[in-house]
């Protein structure tokens, strides 16, 4: 009994203070783990990133200190923690690469979301595709396109490819091409249109339509049309000033040309 008592000592005496001391790392770990992540939370909230990035950066907050904090209390025993961190390092890269392509996508919708390059009932055209944006997920965007077809595009696709995001200003300029025939009077084409452009009230007055001759083709004096309109009325504006150009031509005389050739016929004589 006595031995045991002598062993029971020479343990307590040994490890007792470790042990308590790596309790209390990881109760301050967890402590602390908590703190880090409401205060990386309020920052970025404070930044109004959007709500999946502040879960997902809190959350990791969270574990990389709580790791550290478990780390430190093994250390505590004498345990050689390089092993732990250089096995960590090796699954990490092991998962990494054969998950690459997923992690790209998760990347790029973290800076998709952090960065807003575009938004939720944005109209984008990215990677080949265009549509409004729907969702904004961590690996994939959806989109809806004019057709109502929904599209999921990899994240990666939409960040590593030129972005044009349609929506992203309140205005949007016209351009259309308008051709006459050569024997049209062009004084009197540039009144017509800038008369029908007068009219439209959901044609901006600023910045100021433009109307030029810009281009004398095989069969055409070309003329190039560029108002500016709201951006929620460029379809609507576009489509009916076409028409009302054609309409108004019509009645005034002004000639829209077929594409034309002219073949000239060399007889030989016999």
């Amino acid at each position: 009994m006595d031995n045991v008592v002598i062993q029971l000592t020479i343990f307590i005496t040994t490890y007792g203070i470790k042990i308590i001391g790596a309790i209390l790392i990881l109760i301050l770990g967890r402590i602390a783990a908590g703190i880090g992540r409401r205060i990386v939370v309020k920052a970025l909230e404070k930044s109004e990133t959007d709500p999946a990035v502040i879960s997902f950066v809190g959350s990791l907050t969270y574990f990389l200190i709580l790791i550290f904090a478990v780390l430190a209390a093994l250390a505590k025993f004498g345990i050689q923690t390089a092993s732990f961190v250089a096995v960590l390092g090796a699954a990490g890269f092991a998962i990494g690469f054969a998950l690459q392509g997923s992690l790209a996508n998760f990347a790029a919708g973290v800076l998709i979301l952090v960065l807003r390059p575009f938004k939720v009932g944005d109209y984008i055209d990215s990677a080949g595709v265009a549509g409004s944006v729907k969702d904004i997920q961590l690996f994939t965007t959806v989109l809806a396109t004019p057709d109502n077809i929904k599209i999921m595009v990899p994240n990666g696709k939409i960040f590593g490819n030129v972005i044009k995001n349609i929506s992203a200003y309140d205005t949007r300029r016209i351009d259309l091409v308008i051709g006459i025939g050569y024997s049209s009077d062009i004084q009197k084409t540039y009144d017509i249109i800038m008369n029908l452009i007068k009219e439209d009230s959901l044609i901006l007055s600023d910045p100021a339509p433009q109307i030029a001759v810009s281009e004398l083709a095989d069969s055409s004096v070309n003329f190039v049309v560029r108002p500016w309109v709201k951006k929620e009325n460029y379809w609507d504006v576009k489509f009916d000033l076409t028409r009302k150009i054609k309409e108004t031509f019509d009645k005034n005389g002004i000639e829209i040309p077929f594409p034309q050739q002219v073949v000239h016929m060399i007889s030989q004589g016999t």
